[in-house]
């Protein structure tokens, strides 16, 4: 997760990638924990990967429809939660990305 605006990184994202990452559940994992992986080697920790994951959360929930099960459950949690409950998603988005790969 880095530090760019996700809308910004996902407008300069072409469509067919952004498929190829929502298609399903595994693959949007995999991309998660790359990501993680990503942010890991730039020096953020534990708490700048879980700000980072919040901001891209908040924009899929904002701009993207979900496109399997999974993601629908995760987009309806999302958006029930209250900012404290967005804060600790993060935190499991964040370890399960850990875990992937």
């Amino acid at each position: 997760m880095s530090d760019k605006d996700p809308k910004e990184f996902a407008a300069k994202m072409k469509e067919d990638k952004k498929d190829e990452i929502m298609q399903n559940y595994e693959s949007f994992k995999d991309y998660l924990g790359d990501q993680v992986r990503r942010g890991e080697k730039l020096g953020l920790g534990e708490e700048g990967l879980t700000i980072g994951a919040k901001r891209v959360a908040d924009y899929l929930a904002q701009h993207e429809e979900p496109r399997n099960r999974e993601e629908k459950v995760l987009n309806e949690m999302w958006n029930v939660a209250s900012k404290d409950e967005r804060e600790h998603m993060a935190h499991v988005l964040v370890k399960l990305a850990n875990q992937t790969n």
